[in-house]
């Protein structure tokens, strides 16, 4: 993803979720996505789909985070 769409999707998070610990970082080695963060801890991927300009948030929950 290019820096402007990681500021755009990292403003978003903060926004939406009203929480300025969240934030969007690009990927080392891949282009397609960037992760998502609170704090130090990783929370999920985006990834833009290319064909309509979307973008979709994935987030795993494990079963041990559920208590």
């Amino acid at each position: 993803m290019k820096p402007d769409e990681i500021k755009k999707l990292d403003a978003f998070f903060k926004r939406t979720f009203r929480n300025p610990d969240m934030q969007v970082k690009a990927r080392p080695r891949k282009t397609d996505s960037a992760e998502v963060y609170v704090g130090d801890e990783f929370l999920g991927l985006v990834f833009k789909d290319e064909e309509d300009g979307d973008y979709n948030f994935s987030m795993a929950i494990l079963d041990i985070d559920l208590g």
